[in-house]
């Protein structure tokens, strides 16, 4: 069997690919021998693909097509892809890019890989992150630098930078990325790709915890798809998504409409003290002149918002008490205070709520600027970001990611325009709780109307 002269499989997504190994005009060993000829090719530079598994990848691509069957119902059927590395994979290390952990394999799949495995994926490796998940760039001193496709003085994102980059350069059509602090959109956003946050809770978190650790689900955080079409990005969520436990299921509603016209759009131009460069607000403002063009509602009233400065206080606090557990020093929080936070988040889910009574998505910048030159001092306090003749503070960054995070709400970023340089940038699409198949439907509009690039 060969594959087709028409057939470019560097750039069919993972849907195109899974029909091309159903109808038989490739098979599912060629999809993965054409995904590890270009991570060969393209990775010597990127260092994206950290964790490479190729012959495991193909002894598994070999038993799809011993097994395959006509109209065979595996909807990612020979996708040859990667995950982010901090996702276990039986017999492969989840570093989190701590050193002490290179040499210490996972027993078993996270439930995320098991799914897609069933579903007829074939995990050829995994991506690269930054120590511990923790920066929005993706440097650790277990596999070294990954660097933006665009630019390679400059960060890809993270921290599923590894995972944008391979997206990027056509090395993979469908990735696995994580986000609590924005993990999965600012690499979205930096590296031109389409990535969605899923509301909290709706995917199974098992097999994605600090090294060792098998228990309580993070709070925050959560794990999606990233791909180079948005087709892929809901595909792949319904196969994700759903308890990790019999006795109920997930039942999203719908989307909410099916033309771009019929939409409420309240734009988020900018949060308290973090303003977005001029190159950001140009793309922001073409993009609403767009909508409108198209009949959409646009608005940038505020009415009914959280106080965005209280709600990004208690969001870092709550982030810092996660992101710390078990850090040598760290101060733990009291179980009242923690419990009072948790009150307060509930109180600002309810006010986002009652706001989507009204309002379809919510679109806002994903970060301050387009990808920035990779930062070498390793104290976040000290960093500071360029933002037109300003400059910000690294962390105030996190003011983006929090708008949709700290509620739990879901979020997809899309591609919308690039800068003077080339450089990729995103806006990203907020819904309501469980509104995941609005914001990826509103995504997919954009996409069939070219207003994603």
């Amino acid at each position: 069997m060969g594959a087709s002269a028409k057939t470019d499989l560097a750039k069919l997504g993972a849907l195109d690919t899974a029909r091309a190994v159903r109808s038989g005009e490739i098979s599912a060993l060629e999809a993965c021998d054409a995904t590890i000829a270009r991570i060969e090719a393209l990775d010597k530079t990127i260092n994206a693909v950290v964790v490479r598994d190729f012959e495991r990848a193909r002894a598994a691509a070999k038993r799809i097509d011993q097994t395959r069957k006509l109209d065979d119902p595996r909807r990612l059927l020979g996708v040859a892809m990667t995950v982010k590395e901090s996702n276990d994979v039986e017999g492969l290390p989840s570093t989190w890019g701590f050193e002490s952990f290179a040499h210490v394999d996972a027993p078993r799949d996270a439930v995320v890989v098991r799914r897609l495995k069933e579903q007829g994926a074939v995990i050829v490796g995994k991506t690269n992150v930054p120590v511990a998940l923790a920066d929005w760039q993706s440097e650790n001193p277990v596999y070294g630098r990954t660097l933006n496709p665009f630019d390679n003085t400059r960060s890809p994102g993270g921290s599923s930078g590894g995972a944008a980059a391979a997206l990027a350069t056509g090395m993979v059509p469908l990735e696995i990325g994580s986000d609590i602090g924005g993990s999965i959109r600012m690499p979205s956003h930096m590296c031109g790709v389409f990535g969605h946050k899923p509301t909290y809770g709706i995917v199974p978190l098992r097999g994605h915890g600090f090294p060792g650790t098998d228990g309580l689900d993070v709070p925050l955080a959560v794990v999606g798809p990233m791909a180079r079409k948005v087709e892929d990005l809901i595909e792949t969520l319904g196969i994700i998504a759903g308890p990790d436990a019999p006795g109920y299921k997930l039942d999203l509603p719908p989307p909410r409409h099916d033309r771009i016209g019929d939409f409420r759009v309240r734009i988020i131009r900018q949060m308290p003290g973090v303003p977005v460069d001029s190159e950001t607000a140009a793309a922001l403002d073409a993009f609403t002149v767009k909508l409108d063009s198209l009949g959409a509602a646009v608005s940038d009233s505020s009415q009914g918002y959280p106080d965005f400065v209280r709600m990004m206080e208690a969001y870092i606090r709550m982030l810092n008490t996660v992101i710390t557990r078990g850090t040598p020093g760290a101060q733990p929080t009291d179980a009242h205070d923690w419990m009072n936070l948790q009150d307060e988040q509930l109180a600002v889910t309810r006010q986002w709520s009652d706001i989507f009574n009204d309002v379809d998505i919510i679109v806002s910048p994903i970060f301050s600027t387009p990808a920035f030159v990779y930062q070498t001092e390793a104290d976040w306090s000290k960093r500071q970001l360029p933002v037109d003749n300003a400059l910000l503070p690294y962390g105030s960054q996190l003011s983006w990611a929090g708008i949709a995070t700290y509620a739990g709400l879901p979020a997809t970023a899309v591609p919308v325009a690039k800068s003077r340089a080339g450089l990729p940038i995103g806006l990203q699409l907020i819904g309501a709780p469980y509104g995941d198949l609005t914001t990826l439907r509103f995504a997919q509009l954009l996409e069939r109307e070219g207003l994603t690039v």
